[in-house]
């Protein structure tokens, strides 16, 4: 395996980018070594820029559910790229994306579009805000709704690799006004609404934990959660940004039954491309400007390519046969990595949930923030360099999510089962 392109590429990059990334996971700190640049991809695999080949489980972090460089994504984006990139004006795919998410959510009348779900949870949180009349929210510790001020207290994803609990740069004046509660302990929110009640605007949730790691919600959770926000005139958020479209067509609430008053999405909206999203009740989103006085805006929401990319995604995952395989597939590899894993006598749990899963080197189950928070992350560490010698690419941090895409075949997740063998062989 050569790095010598990709590390000349990392240290030119550290002098003109802040850590030599422009998001800090990549920086490949938490696995102990030098970031990939990745030259190109197609089906289940990406290659680097030194010409190494690697099965990809990270697939742009979820969007890429139908793999790379899917033919009729790709023919979507260049037909849409023939007529124009961008148009600062409305354009037909934002209606025809916008109607068929309102189609696939029956919690969702209406959908504004924006750039990414960081832009999606901030915008749905200032329109909670304003349609409640008050300003406090709760979120869970480990939940990871993007780098907006008021999410950064206890987030997941990247700041738990870093080992930073929160953010420089937000007013503490700013942060008091985020409650935190635990997640899958109903009785951490039951006594933050016992004291604050009257002044929270919104719980906002990732009804399946994705950025600590996969961690599923226990039996109840969530309904008690929409119980207490009725109970108090609360709005309920699900940030589904990773699990829109990605467990099922209209995203793991149409699976639990469980209708939030806004959802934000976003990753396989945009097929591979920049995107996100937030809708909900048609009372709560007609507040939004030129409508209503919540302003939000953005020269490059519902841009052609990133509509109608996301539209030929949506289109094929139309297939209900789709998440069956999904299913199946994935079953296939975590069971037989857990297998192997048994085999050389590691103390490991896997999490999964459709297309979903997280590798975790601890014991017991790992069912939310302190129980991920017990992982030996050295350990994950060391299996992932292991792994990229053998030629697959896992999440570069242990609190991350792997994905299995349309693209992966029984030979590639054959491949991995193997390789995952010996790469523990080859661990001390």
């Amino acid at each position: 395996m050569q790095v010598a392109a990709s590390r000349k590429l990392f240290s030119q990059a550290q002098t003109v980018i802040p850590g030599g990334v422009n998001s800090p996971v990549r920086a490949f700190k938490s696995v102990g070594t030098d970031p990939l640049f990745i030259d190109r991809s197609s089906g289940c695999r990406v290659v680097d820029v030194d010409g190494n080949s690697y099965i990809d489980y990270v697939c742009s972090w979820g969007p890429l559910i139908l793999g790379h460089s899917h033919p009729e994504v790709v023919e979507a984006i260049v037909q849409a790229a023939s007529k124009g990139t961008s148009y600062g004006a409305p354009c037909q795919q934002e209606v025809e994306m916008a109607a068929m998410i309102c189609a696939a959510f029956p919690s969702i009348d209406k959908v504004r579009m924006v750039n990414s779900g960081t832009e999606a949870t901030m915008s749905a949180l200032r329109l909670a805000r304003a349609y409640t009349g008050r300003s406090r929210i709760v979120k869970f510790e480990g939940c990871y709704h993007g780098h907006a001020d008021a999410f950064l207290i206890k987030a997941g994803s990247g700041l738990l690799t870093s080992g930073i609990p929160t953010s420089p740069g937000i007013p503490a004046q700013l942060a008091a006004y985020t409650l935190v509660a635990r997640y899958n302990d109903i009785s951490s929110v039951q006594a933050l609404f016992e004291q604050y009640g009257q002044e929270i605007a919104a719980v906002i949730v990732e009804p399946v934990a994705g950025n600590m790691g996969l961690v599923l919600p226990e039996l109840g959770f969530l309904a008690a959660l929409r119980d207490i926000t009725n109970q108090f005139g609360s709005l309920l958020i699900f940030d589904e940004v990773i699990t829109g479209f990605r467990v099922a067509y209209g995203g793991y609430q149409t699976l639990i039954g469980i209708q939030p008053d806004l959802t934000t999405l976003g990753k396989i909206i945009g097929g591979g491309l920049p995107v996100g999203a937030y809708g909900g009740r048609r009372d709560i989103m007609d507040l939004i400007a030129p409508q209503g006085p919540v302003y939000q805006a953005g020269t490059l929401s519902g841009n052609p390519l990133a509509m109608a990319a996301g539209v030929a995604t949506l289109k094929i995952l139309q297939d209900s046969n789709i998440y069956a395989q999904l299913e199946q597939r994935c079953k296939h590899l975590t069971e037989g990595l857990g297998s192997v894993f048994s085999e050389a006598g590691e103390r490991v749990v896997i999490n999964r949930l459709g297309s979903m899963f997280s590798v975790f080197f601890t014991s017991g189950q790992v069912d939310g923030y302190e129980a991920v928070m017990r992982c030996d992350t050295e350990r994950y560490a060391a299996y992932f360099r292991a792994m990229l010698q053998m030629g697959v690419y896992y999440p570069p941090a242990q609190f991350e999510v792997s994905f299995v895409s349309m693209a992966h075949r029984e030979e590639d997740i054959e491949a991995t089962i193997e390789a995952t063998r010996r790469a523990l062989e080859s661990l001390p």
